[in-house]
């Protein structure tokens, strides 16, 4: 059990039988009444959001998670598949639990696995991947804006925005925190 007067921003907890994250954890200790942690948690298996507050003198469950490494190896269309490197073994999770990070996953990218009860619920990807620039129209003669850009279509299929300059079939690096552009390679 985890006393609710340890909780921190980012801590994992089981509460109501879930997964949850501590995205805000404020301790209160009015001048009146008993003291109190006012928490935003963050479901990780269904993404709900929840604000509550717990008295000081509360615990909740610690969950049964765990991280391993893992190498993404393919995709069927409706999951992709990933493998232990050191075991071998092999799990799949469905895209649709994952529609941010799975816009950016190539084949034999490293990731980290978030498994809670032995089932994976999360991924976490590398800060940058390098993907190549499959469409791309071409930059405008005169349009010089500084800061313009266009719409570019990469190799796992994600919309990235790119500058003028940079063409089909280059090679950019991407921030797959927040799908942003962040320089050529082999440059």
């Amino acid at each position: 059990m985890i006393p609710v007067n340890d909780f921190r921003k980012g801590m994992r907890v089981e509460y109501e039988g879930g997964l949850w994250l501590i995205a805000e954890a404020n301790h209160v200790k009015p001048g009146k009444g008993v003291a109190f942690v006012k928490t935003k948690l963050k479901n990780l298996i269904d993404g709900r959001n929840l604000e509550i507050s717990f008295r000081s003198n509360e615990s909740v469950g610690e969950p049964n998670v765990n991280e391993a490494k893992m190498q993404s190896l393919y995709s069927d269309g409706e999951s992709w598949h990933f493998m232990d490197q050191a075991s071998g073994e092999q799990i799949q999770m469905r895209i649709e639990d994952m529609p941010e990070e799975a816009q950016f996953i190539k084949e034999g990218l490293d990731v980290s696995i978030l498994f809670y009860n032995d089932r994976p619920v999360g991924i976490t990807l590398p800060n940058f991947v390098d993907l190549l620039i499959t469409y791309c129209e071409p930059g405008v003669k005169g349009d010089t804006a500084q800061g313009a850009t266009k719409p570019a279509t990469v190799e796992t299929g994600a919309i990235v925005q790119v500058p003028l300059f940079v063409g089909d079939g280059e090679i950019i690096r991407v921030d797959t925190r927040t799908g942003a552009y962040g320089g050529r390679q082999g440059r």
